[in-house]
């Protein structure tokens, strides 16, 4: 029944035009993993390889994180793994299309889809990866800073925030991805302990 609706779901997803992102995108990027997951994981918008394939967090980002997901000990499959945005939102920079933040109206635009997969999967914990993942889930902006690792009610929702994951890939230019690379499986480990206790 329920992976019924998730195809469903994401038919539907990919005939959106609830706001204009989905003229330039490839296609949308519906989340995908275990329907009735106790973990579901949500990112800011497809990127370039996600936009190509279909699928989201499998471009340098997703590396990052399976391979964190891998040593905090949290199975991706057993996970529901989506986005805040479901097209790609990019700038045209010669042949390469640079990754564009979604703004406000957007991401509530695209909420519509994020709260349908939660009454499909019904998580026992919601991770937001980034700012754009935890203002979609509250409905306002919220600071990474201030409530990052715990965890919080969000309505009926245990929700986490951290960072999103190509922030460490950003973190490389000043040598400092050990250090937040730790932060984030420090995150993910406290996650994997509450799950674990619920």
């Amino acid at each position: 029944m329920a992976r019924t609706s998730l195809q469903t779901l994401a038919a539907e997803e990919e005939a959106c035009q609830r706001c204009p992102l989905y003229r330039d995108a490839t296609q949308a990027v519906p989340g995908e993993g275990a329907a009735s997951a106790d973990l579901m994981l949500v990112g800011e918008q497809p990127g370039d390889l996600e936009d190509i394939e279909g699928k989201p967090f499998v471009g340098p980002a997703g590396r990052v994180l399976d391979h964190a997901l891998d040593e905090a000990g949290i199975k991706r499959a057993k996970t529901f793994v989506t986005n805040a945005v479901k097209h790609f939102k990019f700038e045209p920079r010669g042949k390469k299309r640079l990754h564009k933040r979604p703004n406000a109206y957007e991401i509530e635009r695209c909420k519509w889809w994020l709260d349908k997969e939660l009454a499909v999967v019904k998580p026992k914990l919601i991770l937001a990866l980034g700012a754009t993942a935890a203002r979609s889930i509250t409905g306002k902006p919220v600071r990474i800073s201030s409530i990052r690792g715990e965890v919080v009610a969000d309505g009926t929702n245990a929700l986490m925030v951290t960072v999103h994951p190509s922030s460490l890939l950003r973190a490389h230019r000043d040598d400092r991805y050990a250090e937040h690379y730790a932060l984030f499986l420090k995150d993910l480990k406290s996650a994997n302990r509450f799950l674990a206790s619920h």
